[in-house]
């Protein structure tokens, strides 16, 4: 079948039935949006509650909303045609149902990714820079350096600080006390003037 919702795609003569059935594809899209909304809606309820608190919550208010929406989907896209736009994301969302539901088993998991792409937006705009590391030597001691400063981000901790204060102290960091400097367990140093 054609998509009838592409500006290519010949018209009827009164162009009717391109349009209804485009507006009837418009609508099985914005019922898919209102429904997933429901569940943007909960999560937004249970922001910063313990892993434990948004999984009850989940399980017995999200759990439902999302079974339905599976029988909803797999209900509306035998009545679609393949080359129907709105065709592709559901079936996007169908094959990867289980990784789509794997918030409602655990508490820590987010509905969305959206934290780990603006985390990785930075690389993405820079990677013809990264082109250029110099060597595969280079390039490995560029993704180190890449790791460790995200992961001070994650433990909302200053990279630049972080860096320079490790720089000047790794040298004379017994090699049992080296963890101390990870950006989990780093703690800023205490100045000579603050404690005075």
């Amino acid at each position: 079948m054609r998509d009838v919702c592409s500006s290519s795609s010949p018209t009827s003569p009164l162009g009717l039935g391109a349009t209804a059935e485009c507006r009837w594809i418009s609508l099985v899209a914005l019922q898919a949006v209102r429904r997933i909304d429901a569940l943007f809606d909960i999560e937004r309820t249970i922001n910063g509650l313990d892993a434990a608190e948004r999984l009850r919550v989940r399980q017995e208010i999200s759990a439902p909303l999302v079974q339905d929406l599976e029988v909803w989907l797999r209900d509306e896209r035998v009545r679609l045609s393949q080359s129907a736009a709105v065709a592709k994301p559901m079936d996007y969302m169908l094959k990867r149902w289980d990784r789509f539901t794997g918030f409602l088993e655990d508490g820590r998991i987010c509905l969305t990714n959206n934290a780990a792409e603006r985390a990785l937006r930075g690389y993405a705009l820079g990677r013809k820079a990264w082109l250029f590391a110099g060597s595969e030597r280079g390039s490995d001691r560029a993704a180190a350096m890449a790791t460790l400063i995200g992961a001070a981000k994650l433990n909302d901790v200053d990279p630049q600080a972080w860096l320079a204060d490790v720089l000047v102290r790794i040298a004379a960091m017994p090699q049992g006390r080296l963890p101390e400097l990870l950006p989990w367990n780093w703690k800023t140093p205490v100045s000579s003037s603050e404690t005075a």
